[in-house]
């Protein structure tokens, strides 16, 4: 068979092929980097940290371990006879006890279903586990109070400056008469 090419030719149309894309590749900018991965704008909820005021703790019961540091974990359900024995638990008692919240082996943590622990300071994720709709109202701004700026920084108090944990419903209020319009004010 003869070569529909001669060697010569081939090899001059190699080396245009290959010169052409080499200048080519000299002359065009090189490609862009990839993007820089921005943060978030909604970063998950185990990673975003709140601006809060410290926790409102009874005088002289935390930190917790200075009392259940040397205790054995006692995880069975029981009316508490010795100490906090003052807590009247009204927040599910039916299904809740105290390890279901504070965690067994470092009471100075909280902990969520999941296993995790969580600081006193971040209660707010503990309590929008089971109380969803009033953690999405509060991280809003409707439920609860928040100071600062409308669309930056801003301090949010946490479930338990309002609510007692332990029995968070607040006492039914007596309702106030409407206020009068003024036209039914009497001068």
């Amino acid at each position: 068979m003869s070569d529909p090419m001669p060697r010569q030719g081939a090899r001059s149309v190699a080396l245009a092929v290959f010169a052409g894309a080499a200048a080519i590749a000299v002359a065009a900018p090189p490609p862009p980097p990839p993007p820089t991965p921005r943060p978030s704008a909604s970063p998950s909820r185990a990673e975003e940290r709140l601006e809060v005021p410290p926790p409102p703790f009874s005088e002289g019961i935390f930190p917790c371990t200075g009392c259940h540091a040397d205790l054995p974990v006692n995880r069975t359900r029981r009316t508490l006879t010795e100490m906090h024995d003052d807590i009247d638990l009204r927040h599910d008692e039916q299904h809740r006890w105290c390890l279901d919240c504070h965690d067994a082996t470092d009471r100075d943590w909280l902990h969520l279903a999941s296993g995790d622990r969580v600081p006193f300071e971040e209660s707010y994720r503990l309590c929008g586990q089971c109380h969803g709709d009033k953690y999405r109202d509060w991280r809003a701004g409707i439920h609860g109070r928040r100071v600062g700026e409308w669309n930056g920084p801003r301090m949010y108090l946490l479930c338990v400056h309002c609510h007692n944990p332990h029995s968070p419903a607040f006492k039914a209020l007596k309702p106030e008469p409407r206020p009068q319009r003024p036209s039914e004010i009497r001068r």
